[in-house]
């Protein structure tokens, strides 16, 4: 008896040891053989939830289907189903008779964000190589080690990654990734010390040849009239440098910013941001009245040098590290409402070849994308599809640093679990899948590309009725 407890403890400690040790996995580095439990549910969970009452598709926010579908893809396991759809959709596509043949296939057409000539025009536009990229994430809100991944990521894949509002940190950097530098309500990263523009700093970071575009972001979709929230206890001496703001203290950004309060300073300080960088300016914004596209897109028209490269589209529905349950649940419309109204103000002013229009929102999964493209996207943004590619679990841990898989995490010990050049390699498989397969979607519709969609391909399923509408 004393002999099997012997060799039990020993398994147990050289498990322990395999799994310290080991980088695929960030719960068994950070939780040694207890973390196998998890992966053994995982595993058994498909099987035995026949007997239970919660379907795969009623978790929130994301359910375990587009969960499981994002880790298989950046393991590169295989992603094919058997005995039918599991889900019920809110839209389907219009295939084909007659489907593209692989010998009639064409690249996607990429379009450039900028114009180099013209009022408006900047001296560096930027033709991105992808149109499924990374959406801001800030360093603070994401560890060292998951910012790391996404930038050796991005790199692999050939997209950008946006920097987030919280500054660019030398982890954005290194991976040597196309970025998008965004510019939050509190300026992080180019503020002087009364926390106005700083346009010495500006110039400085629009320097790197990495920096290809600049979006001034009014809100995103998870807190519209909230500035970004940073607790205490992640603002570490580091941060606080790159934000340049005080160590220890609650980074709370305004929810506005203090010099843009109409839409004439707003295009001012799109032209401003330009001027100095000589790239491409962007502006990301959550939907709520359609009156203000008008508004601004006739300021486009009469000023075309204030009228901004891009417009980033978030839905109400988007995420955030931490937001106030009421901003986050009731304002903003969602992404299914706003990208059409956005798509069809532009085309009413006649800016679809000045303006390119970035969708946001829980737009995770092929299906998803391609939605966006045929509606009138031109490219589509993902933050949280690319933290479960690094290992996100949903543990809604990302306000308190505590984040068992280290994305989110403050706390080193469990930010050492996350491998970044492993993580690094799902970052690009999930990247490269996604758009394989919206590219497969397209084939099927008859198209040879991506860039082909248009809104007559999708059509919204009626629900409880027998038929379909039209989603043009």
């Amino acid at each position: 008896m004393l002999t099997l407890l012997v060799i039990i403890l020993l398994l147990i400690a050289a498990l322990y040891v395999h799994d310290r040790v080991q980088t695929r996995h960030a719960i068994l580095r950070n939780f040694p053989v207890i973390g196998h439990f998890r992966y053994f549910t995982e595993m058994w969970g498909e099987y035995m939830r026949q007997y239970q009452y919660l379907p795969d598709w009623a978790e929130r926010p994301f359910n375990r289907l587009e969960r499981a579908w994002i880790y298989r893809t950046a393991k590169g396991l295989s992603n094919l189903i058997s005995f039918g759809s599991e889900t019920i959709p809110r839209f389907v596509f219009r295939n084909s008779a007659f489907p593209v043949l692989d010998e009639e296939k064409s690249a996607w057409q990429s379009k450039p964000i900028g114009i180099s000539t013209g009022p408006g025009a900047c001296q560096t536009p930027f033709t991105p190589r992808s149109f499924f990229n990374i959406s801001g994430m800030s360093y603070g809100a994401l560890s060292s080690a998951a910012v790391s991944a996404l930038s050796l990521g991005a790199k692999k894949a050939g997209i950008w990654m946006a920097t987030g509002e919280g500054g660019l940190s030398p982890y954005h950097v290194q991976g040597g990734a196309d970025l998008i530098m965004q510019i939050g309500t509190a300026k992080y990263g180019v503020r002087d010390a009364a926390g106005h523009l700083s346009e010495e700093k500006l110039r400085d970071i629009a320097a790197l040849p990495q920096v290809r575009a600049f979006e001034v972001k009014l809100a995103q979709g998870a807190k519209p009239g909230k500035g970004g929230i940073l607790p205490g206890n992640k603002v570490t001496a580091e941060i606080a440098a790159i934000r340049g703001i005080p160590q220890g203290e609650p980074s709370l950004s305004p929810n506005r910013h203090t010099d843009i309060g109409t839409i004439t300073e707003l295009g001012d300080f799109v032209a401003r941001v330009r001027r100095v960088t000589g790239k491409p300016v962007g502006v990301k914004f959550c939907l709520g009245d359609p009156e203000f596209l008008d508004a601004w897109f006739a300021d486009c028209v009469a000023r075309a040098q204030a009228c901004p490269d891009y417009i980033a589209v978030d839905g109400g529905e988007g995420g955030t590290g931490a937001a106030p349950a009421p901003l986050a649940e009731y304002v903003g419309l969602p992404i299914t409402q706003a990208l059409p109204d956005v798509v069809a103000a532009r085309a009413r002013y006649g800016l679809a070849d000045r303006i390119r229009i970035i969708a946001a929102g829980k737009l995770i999964t092929p299906d998803k994308v391609a939605w966006a493209l045929c509606t009138g996207a031109d490219f589509v943004v993902s933050a949280r599809g690319f933290m479960f590619a690094l290992g996100c679990i949903q543990a809604m841990k990302c306000g308190s640093g505590k984040c068992p898989t280290g994305v989110t995490a403050s706390e080193p010990r469990l930010i050492a679990g996350l491998d970044p050049a492993d993580k690094s390699e799902r970052v690009a498989r999930y990247a490269a899948r996604v758009a394989d397969e919206v590219e497969m979607i397209a084939h099927s519709c008859g198209l040879k590309h991506a860039g082909q969609f248009t809104p007559r391909h999708v059509t919204q399923v009626e629900r409880g009725v027998s038929g379909f509408r039209n989603g043009e």
